[in-house]
């Protein structure tokens, strides 16, 4: 009987046997038994049990002198919990190991050995009964000994007994509601794998920050991982997507290089050390792609095996040079996370209202006020604050992205505090003429972007409510609702959403946060000052060829968000800086003119053939042929904004076949944006060049009426349902429908107008593209709608 033993090895345990191994030696047990045939290399090793454990208690007469120690315990007070773990763990130290015990031990090191040769190493590491489980994870709780030999193994494994009592455990058993003695304790012994001479990390299943279940995410380092579990150093990191690995392909979307400071290798005396790597291991990741992707399959075998997502350790021997799981364990974060709610904002109270403006986005935040109005004084913001500023361009997104809500004085619904408040899912009021005057750093406030258009800024700290909405039971729609995005983040961050693709990626997005260099800059790299290459370096580590570094960076954020929306369409929109915005890029003043207007200059399709910017649209062409082809990511749709004519949309096509092969035969789509009154004035004429329109609304209305649309003044005429506008919107849907073309809407108006999705689904529009924060709402007025209009 498995319970009456003492010992067992890695191959008579399954993953039932938490009671007898702790879990994290049942995981061992189980993979090695079941899926070392598979591909999914376990090294050896041996459990003490936990009636091992129980033994060595009670034989030094430990269980009543530990009880009493820790009876009426006030674990939150720090001294008294500190002055107990230490007392515990002595005694623990000081107890002898029964004979029979002792021999056991010893014999079963002395097999190992006969497997693995004299010079054996091993891990010696706990196994509680309630680490590592599916609800509740313990891990890190107790110790772990490397490069343990035979000299210092009974030593080691009396220390991981003691460690059952430190007193993070004792604090977090108590939190937990566990019983320190029904926590039964048993010490996993394995053989080490030399990972001191190559490298090491961790393996999660699923983005273990946003809970996406599409990718398996690795990060390693060289040496040994300790160093990772510790949070000391920031480890090199690969994104893998599941279904592109199942089909047989190499479907590493993303990658990053680690700064990999340090690193723990073997002591002359046994243990470990920690010592700074060298520049080369700095420079360099510490696996290939091909380790990447045989890792990642272990991962898949993993999962499949369990059922549900994991949290795996690996490690790669610098002897044999082959890789190895060490560990695994559930995930327990998202995998008790509920995805099939939404969230809605209330205000519970009323309040004194000191500012209006335009309302972006749906929630409500409260707090302190910090009034910054140069750029150059953001350091000064301290994360959970609330912005406020005249207006704000790329160079306040870090900022932007610790703050709990934004407040300018200038801006429209489309202006950059806007566009990136969205994308953050942070409330913000902008275009409020005065919140710099009427606002002082300190004050407490309260946003309120809940009720409309018009969002209010109230005195204090009002008691507001979030309403969880249930998503199962959201109504099907005719009409596909799809959801606009700019930051992948965002992406992973709202995978869940019940959407039926992505109507607008931006790139830009991705080009001002992850990339931050002019395309041409890159290209120009080698006749450029020392001062603006010292800055392009320090970006594009590891990169000798600039140009990649753009490509491989574009291509690692669209396949992010494509990623997040498998199967479903993802329509990529080409860059649409304006060349004001294309300045605040390293280098971007040495190519982008100076413009008075540049809402309506150089940008968009314009740019794209143009001679100085073409070999720049060439690299972004070439980031959508990696996703396409070499990641193997299908869902992939792309859109060219700001099309003035019929013939630029020709000389575009050109260059993006050029690169991707003709349309017919790769099957790729490219759509145009429907946001220029000759776009639709000339609809045959481009359809013939391209596979769809999505309408733009926010540039459709300014150009229809004559606006600049970041005027504040003429922030009133700039409606999208002016009659006019309206019209060109139902010509648009009329003519692609009668071409049996794609068409959709993907600008801001069915985000904030009602009537405008009434007219939209009355046409007959196949998509619309909203913000995150509105996808229920109009999933519920399309469905109204379609219901009115059958």
């Amino acid at each position: 009987m498995k319970e009456e033993k003492y010992i067992l090895w890695f191959n008579e345990i399954e993953k039932e046997d938490v009671g007898i191994v702790g879990g994290k030696n049942a995981n061992l047990g189980e993979m090695y038994q079941k899926l070392s045939d598979l591909g999914v290399r376990v090294p050896n090793g041996f459990a003490i049990t936990t009636k091992a454990y129980d033994y060595f208690i009670k034989y030094n007469n430990l269980e009543e002198k530990i009880k009493e120690t820790l009876k009426n315990l006030d674990v939150y007070n720090v001294e008294k919990l500190q002055k107990a773990g230490e007392i515990i763990r002595n005694l623990i130290k000081q107890g002898e190991f029964p004979e029979d015990f002792k021999k056991e031990i010893l014999g079963a090191f002395e097999k190992l050995k006969e497997e693995y040769g004299e010079d054996l190493q091993v891990a010696v590491r706990s196994s509680a009964s309630a680490e590592d489980l599916p609800d509740a994870s313990f891990a890190g709780q107790q110790e772990t000994y490397l490069n343990v030999t035979e000299k210092d193994l009974l030593e080691k494994i009396k220390y991981c007994f003691a460690s059952l009592f430190t007193d993070r455990a004792i604090f977090y058993r108590q939190e937990k509601g566990f019983d320190h003695f029904q926590v039964k304790f048993s010490v996993g012994v394995q053989k080490m794998i030399r990972s001191d001479l190559a490298s090491s990390g961790v393996m999660f299943t699923i983005d273990s920050d946003s809970g996406l279940n599409k990718v398996i995410v690795i990060n390693g380092v060289w040496g040994l991982g300790e160093l990772i579990v510790q949070g000391k150093v920031i480890p090199d990191e690969w994104i893998v997507f599941k279904e592109g690995l199942e089909r047989g392909f190499g479907s590493i979307i993303c990658k990053r290089l680690g700064e990999k400071v340090k690193k723990i290798i073997y002591a002359e005396e046994r243990g470990v050390k920690e010592i700074e790597t060298k520049e080369e291991e700095k420079t360099n990741y510490s696996l290939n792609d091909d380790e990447v992707l045989e890792l990642a399959k272990m991962g898949l075998i993993i999962e499949k095996h369990y059922g549900r997502a994991m949290d795996i350790e690996w490690a790669k021997d610098g002897i044999d040079g082959k890789l190895y799981i060490v560990q695994a364990r559930a995930e327990t974060v998202h995998s008790t996370k509920k995805y099939n709610v939404y969230e809605e904002y209330k205000l519970k109270e009323k309040g004194e209202i000191i500012l209006k403006g335009i309302a972006i986005g749906s929630k409500i935040a409260s707090g302190k006020v910090r009034v910054i109005k140069d750029v150059s004084k953001i350091n000064e913001f301290q994360e959970g604050e609330i912005l406020v500023t005249e207006m704000t361009d790329p160079d306040w997104v870090p900022i932007m992205k610790i703050a709990k809500g934004i407040i300018t004085d200038k801006g429209g619904r489309t202006c950059h505090a806007a566009i990136v408040s969205r994308e953050l899912g942070i409330p913000a009021i902008v275009g409020t003429q005065k919140a710099t005057e009427v606002l002082k750093t300190g004050d407490e406030v309260t946003i309120d972007c809940s009720t409309g258009i018009t969002g209010y800024v109230y005195k204090g700290n009002l008691d507001y409510e979030v309403i969880e909405h249930n998503l199962e039971n959201l109504p099907e729609t005719k009409t596909k609702i799809y959801v606009n995005i700019g930051l992948p983040d965002e992406a992973w961050e709202k995978w869940y959403l019940p959407v039926k693709g992505v109507g607008l990626a931006r790139e830009e997005f991705i080009i001002a946060e992850e990339i931050k260099i002019h395309p041409n800059a890159l290209i120009d790299y080698p006749n450029l000052s020392e001062e603006i290459k010292e800055k392009i370096d320090e970006l594009t580590r590891g990169y000798k060829n600039k140009k990649q570094y753009f490509i491989d960076k574009l291509a690692e954020g669209i396949a992010k968000i494509c990623v997040a929306y498998w199967p479903y369409e993802v329509i990529v929109r080409f860059s649409d800086f304006k060349t004001n915005e294309y300045r605040n890029l390293i280098g971007g003043d040495l190519y982008e003119p100076e413009e008075e207007n540049p809402m309506i200059g150089w940008r968009g399709a314009s740019r794209y053939y143009h001679p100085k910017f073409k070999q720049a649209f060439e690299l972004e062409v070439l980031a959508m042929k990696k996703v396409r082809e070499e990641m193997r990511i299908s869902n992939l749709a792309m859109m060219v904004p700001f099309c003035r004519t019929p013939e630029e949309g020709r000389k575009v096509m050109e260059i993006i076949e050029n690169i991707l092969g003709q349309k017919k035969e790769k099957n790729y789509k490219v759509y145009v944006m429907a946001e220029i009154p000759s776009n639709i004035l000339q609809v045959d004429e481009f359809l013939e060049f391209f596979d769809g329109m999505s309408i733009g609304s926010n540039d459709l209305t300014q150009l229809t009426l004559g606006i600049d649309r970041d005027n504040e003044i003429l922030q009133s005429l700039a409606d999208e349902r002016n009659e006019s506008v309206k019209k060109l919107i139902s010509e648009v849907i009329k003519k692609c429908k009668e071409k049996k073309k794609y068409v959709g809407i993907c600008g801001q108006a069915p985000s904030d107008f009602p009537e405008i999705v009434e007219l939209l689904v009355k046409e007959g529009i196949e998509s619309i593209s909203v913000n995150s924060d509105v996808v229920i709402k109009t999933i519920e007025i399309v469905k109204k709608f379609e219901d009115e209009n059958k």
